[in-house]
């Protein structure tokens, strides 16, 4: 497990730094996971914001879409989507 988060904290270091800035899709898959991996599943009590928040109902919806994922799998995920990006420099 250690490898995998040295791995993941390097990517996440290294996604700061892209040339390219990824799509907002890729950002918010990017956002979830990470919050996946960082924090677990959403806590219940976690109010959604409101309709006129955009971007935080947004980010809202794609972190509690990642329920139930491990935080290994989604440090996996994370770093799989990171290599894309940068392979595509």
């Amino acid at each position: 497990m250690s490898d995998l988060k040295a791995t993941f904290d390097d990517a996440v270091a290294q996604s700061k730094q892209l040339t390219k800035r990824p799509d907002n899709e890729t950002l918010l898959k990017l956002y979830s996971l990470y919050k996946q991996a960082t924090d677990g599943d959403m806590p219940a009590d976690t109010e959604k914001p409101g309709m006129f928040d955009f971007v935080a109902a947004a980010k809202y919806t794609a972190w509690k879409g990642q329920a139930g994922l491990s935080s290994e799998d989604a440090m996996n995920q994370y770093i799989e989507i990171f290599k894309g990006l940068k392979a595509k420099e």
